[in-house]
């Protein structure tokens, strides 16, 4: 299983988005199509933390906001020169899992049936989650008018 598929920065940026934001019970689900593919570690899963910087309202100084814990691993498919990359908030060591080893097929010849199996649904799921948010945002929406006195 040779890395035949080489994805642009962009991309692959928003597939990795993507799997970091999914549920994590979701992607197992979408992954178990793939989970006899053999993979070496290149790094355990491992729970750590990493300091979240904030700014004031969004373009004042910099500053710490607070420690947020996450779970990091990567995996090199078997045989492959594909190396996947696992980083989600959390402590959930599958998740951060099958986080990588999709990273890692989508840089191989499978990367279409990975996106059919896996990314498509989570996608989906993703942009049904923010359409829901943005309907309960649009009913809570206060339209606000002016009344002429009429002293002109």
């Amino acid at each position: 299983m040779q890395a035949v598929h080489s994805p642009s920065d962009a991309e692959r940026k928003t597939w990795l988005s993507l799997l970091a934001k999914a549920d994590a019970a979701q992607l197992a689900d979408c992954v178990a199509h793939f989970n006899d593919t053999a993979f070496d570690w290149l790094r355990q899963p491992e729970i750590g933390s990493v300091m979240v910087r904030g700014r004031a309202g969004g373009t004042g100084a910099a500053f710490n906001l607070g420690e947020l814990t996450i779970t990091r691993c990567a995996l090199r498919l078997t045989g492959s020169e594909a190396v996947g990359y696992g980083h989600v908030q959390g402590r959930d060591k599958t998740h951060a899992r099958n986080a990588a080893l999709v990273d890692a097929l989508m840089q191989t010849a499978h990367a279409d049936d990975v996106m059919a199996h896996v990314l498509t649904p989570l996608q989906r799921t993703q942009d049904a989650k923010a359409k829901a948010r943005a309907e309960k945002a649009a009913a809570t929406k206060v339209e606000f008018f002016t009344m002429v006195r009429g002293e002109d």
